[in-house]
Order: structure tokens, then sequence, then C-alpha cells
């Protein structure tokens, strides 16, 4: 829920665990306890989308046993080793660090991936200020991070069941042409498209490619979403990266985001999550701001954790 700074103060003197998303200043000036955070200034309420500077969106997790660990780029690879056997972890990846891209190239290659429970996000800034950087945080010692990730690892006990979901509203459109890529990385400048190489980035402006739907990757037959961030120079850039031997496609066009997600919502209604996060070009592309998405509150981030790094995605975790 969104918290003014001082009921947030209130809830971590109560000792529980917390995660905590909210600006960079804020997050610095919090106390020191049991509690995780992320930066960033874009919210779904139960008022709906939130953009706000001022409030702290504070997630309490009711589980007395619980460790809290930072990772860098050479060390995230043991945050499946030290999560739980019976529960689940929330990553934050500070945006555009060596610990982001470092987890979104080999998170698929970690001891125990996909057995340990492993969910999060990626923080961000404010898109309309200057100034500002990616952060995580650590309450347990104060520190506030631009180049590392913190991980809660939560234990639940042995008769509950942990699950992570998507909601993911693209699919590939079967009429695109398949997009092949010879390096791994958040950019491209050349790609095979049905086998013969070009400059991605004249094939985007000739055919009048729409940017703001994803490339989906078809991971033996999961589609994984790979959003575009900017063009420049003949680059392309992808808030995740890109691999080879994946054969890509782009979306379908989407026409209402907002009625596209309360659809897909409608299957999964009876869901109470007791942790979400939405991506950041969900709530820009579809104008979130003031509009409900029902059932799933939390962070709008600039990536989801699902197991690996996803892009334009719901991401939920569910206890039961």
């Amino acid at each position: 829920m969104l918290l003014t700074f001082d009921e947030t103060i209130k809830k971590i003197s109560g000792g529980g665990l917390l995660h905590i998303a909210a600006t960079e200043e804020l997050l610095k000036k919090l106390p020191k306890g049991n509690w995780i955070g992320g930066s960033t200034e874009y919210f779904m309420s139960q008022e709906g989308g939130k953009i706000t500077g001022e409030l702290l969106f504070v997630t309490d997790f009711p589980y007395d046993t619980f460790k809290i660990e930072s990772y860098d780029e050479t060390s995230i690879s043991n945050v499946t080793v030290d999560a739980f056997d019976s529960g689940f972890s929330i990553v934050i990846l500070p945006f555009d660090s060596a610990v982001h891209k470092a987890y979104a190239d080999k998170a698929s290659e970690f001891e125990e991936m996909f057995v340990k429970n492993v969910a999060g996000w990626v923080s961000g800034i404010n898109l309309g200020a200057a100034g500002q950087t990616p952060v995580s945080a650590n309450g347990q010692t104060g520190e506030i991070f631009s180049n590392k990730s913190v991980v809660a690892h939560i234990c639940v006990p042995d008769d509950k069941m942990v699950s992570i979901g998507i909601v993911n509203i693209f699919s590939q459109d079967e009429d695109s042409p398949v997009i092949e890529f010879t390096e791994e990385g958040f950019l491209a400048k050349t790609c095979r498209v049905d086998g013969e190489e070009v400059s991605f980035a004249d094939y985007i402006e000739k055919n009048g490619i729409d940017t703001k739907l994803p490339l989906i990757g078809d991971y033996s037959g999961v589609g994984v979403n790979v959003s575009f961030k900017a063009i420049e120079n003949g680059v392309v850039n992808f808030y995740a990266p890109v691999f080879p031997g994946i054969k890509y496609k782009m979306a379908n066009t989407i026409t209402d985001y907002v009625k596209e997600f309360n659809d897909h919502l409608k299957n999964i209604q009876d869901v109470k999550a007791v942790f979400s996060c939405n991506c950041i070009l969900n709530f820009l592309y579809g104008e979130l701001e003031g509009k409900d998405i029902d059932a799933f509150f939390g962070p709008i981030t600039f990536g989801e954790v699902a197991y690996q790094l996803v892009n334009q995605t719901l991401v939920y975790v569910t206890v039961s």
C-alpha cells in the first residue's frame, strides 16, 4: 500500500520484513530495519496508477524466517544457492548496472534456477526528472547501492506452496518474419530477417515497426518479451538481452491496454498475491496513470524478474 514517510517509519519499527519502493531520496532517509528497497516513482495502487515522489509503496511479508543479502555482478549467481528450499526470494536490481546485466545474461545458468522461487524487479527513476540514479537498498545495513542487487530470501512453512505468475498481454504475430541475432546483448546493429542479414535499425524504419510492441522470443513454446529502449546512431537498444539461437517475432498489436490487462486478469481474479510489480512500458503505453488494474498492486518497474529477467509483463507471487 502507498504510505507516507511517517507511516513507513512506524511500519519499520514493528520489526517485520518489508519491501519498500520509493525515491532514492526517501529510501536514504529511512531508519535501519528489516526491509529491502528499490527506487521508482511509479506505482499501481488501490486508487489506480500513480506517479509520486512523496509516498512509499510498502509490502508487508508475514513471515518470521528470512535473510537479507546484497550481491554484485560476480556474486549474483549465489542468489539461488542462498534461497530457502521452501520459500521465495525477492530480487531488486538497479537498472543498467553491471549486476542487472549479469543477471539478465546468466540467470538461466544459475545453480537451481527454476527450482528455487525467484521474483522481483529492476529499479528505476522518474523519466521526467534529471539527475536521478536507479538504486537498491539494504535496510538492515542502511546501505544504498547503484551497483548491487539486494535480495530478501523468505522461508515459508513446508505445508505452503509458492507460485510465481506472469501476466503477459502480448503474443507473437504469426505474420511477422523470424528475426534472429548472432550476438548476445542489450543492443543490436544487425539481425537476420528470414535468414537475410540486415541493419536492424533500417529494417524497423523501412517497415514502420511499432517499437512500443516487444519482440517475443520462442523459448520452447513459451513467449518471452524483449522491449525496445531506444534507437540511436543505427543501434537498437533493448531493456533485456537478445540471444543467438532464439527465434523472435514482433508482437501482435494491442488496441486497448487496460481492457487487455483486465481481460487477462479475469482468469486469475481469485489470486491473492503477496507481491507484484508491473512494467513501466505497460504504464506509459497503456496510459495507466489514474486507471485501475484489478487485484495487483505494487511498484512500476524498469524490468521484472520471474526467475529470468522479463519485460512488459506483470509478475506476481502467491503463497497458498
